[in-house]
């Protein structure tokens, strides 16, 4: 199993051409995450890893497609691992690899297209945010913060620095008396868009906050002429995503395995 340097990364494009999650495009664009194949030129089988997710690709009966499932890298070090299976084979690979260690479960595609959006519905969703709340841009004031803090550290946890994220990301947060309680972010980013991170601090939830920082992100990447990818994780995210204007294409398998067991 192979490391990609990033100039060969093109050779695992016709492996992925089926696979339409962004997670994939921002390692094959050069952005973030890591591959590995089982070889070099002509793979018969990878693995690209962004952020918390596992994506494969190829021919499962490769000797090397076990390690990929099996084997994270050292500097991996999340509790747990979204890993997302191509093909039945691929997922018997992944259950196989990781006994009594992972749970089933689907995620929620959304559609790519702008057409859906409204404006007016999305300042609308702002306009709700309760008294007393502020909606800010997420700054370097509150960088080293929302790292600090498990539930809002995905806000920027990709990015190398705040300077790597003032470069590159984007985000909004609610604040109450200047502490941040609600968020929605760039997780990850490819040539023309960003995935959204959206998490609300317990006791702050079913109060609107998500909605008005989602639609204040999906606005200011309206103008900066990139696209809000969602990925919605549970039913909860669906619903919101589909409050706020986006389409929902498909739902798909996925194995969350926990890497703290065993």
């Amino acid at each position: 199993m192979l490391l990609v340097d990033p100039p060969d990364l093109p050779a695992l494009a016709p492996l992925f051409a089926a696979n339409r999650h962004t997670f994939t495009w921002t390692c094959l664009q050069g952005h973030m995450g890591k591959a590995w194949a089982d070889r070099l030129p002509n793979p018969t089988c990878a693995r690209i890893l962004t952020g918390d997710v596992a994506l494969f690709a190829g021919d499962s009966r490769s000797p090397d497609a076990g390690r990929m499932v099996r084997a994270l890298p050292a500097s991996y070090t999340t509790p747990f691992c979204i890993m997302i299976p191509p093909a039945p084979d691929w997922a018997a690979l992944i259950e196989a690899a990781h006994p009594g260690r992972f749970q089933r479960s689907l995620r929620h595609a959304l559609r790519h297209d702008w057409g859906f959006f409204d404006p007016e519905r999305l300042r609308a969703c702002i306009a709700r945010l309760p008294e007393g709340l502020e909606l800010a841009p997420l700054g370097r004031e509150h960088h080293a913060c929302v790292l600090r803090e498990p539930w809002s550290a995905d806000f920027c946890s990709q990015f190398t620095s705040w300077e790597d994220y003032a470069l590159r990301g984007i985000g909004f947060l609610v604040l109450d008396n200047g502490r941040p309680v609600c968020g929605a972010s760039s997780y990850t980013v490819f040539d023309d868009g960003i995935e959204i991170e959206i998490a609300t601090l317990p006791g702050y939830r079913r109060r609107g906050l998500a909605a008005a920082c989602a639609a204040r992100l999906i606005l200011a990447c309206r103008e900066r002429g990139i696209f809000p990818g969602w990925d919605a994780a549970n039913p909860e995210s669906l619903a919101l995503a589909l409050k706020l204007g986006y389409r929902h294409e498909c739902d798909y398998p996925v194995h969350l395995v926990d890497l703290d067991q065993g």
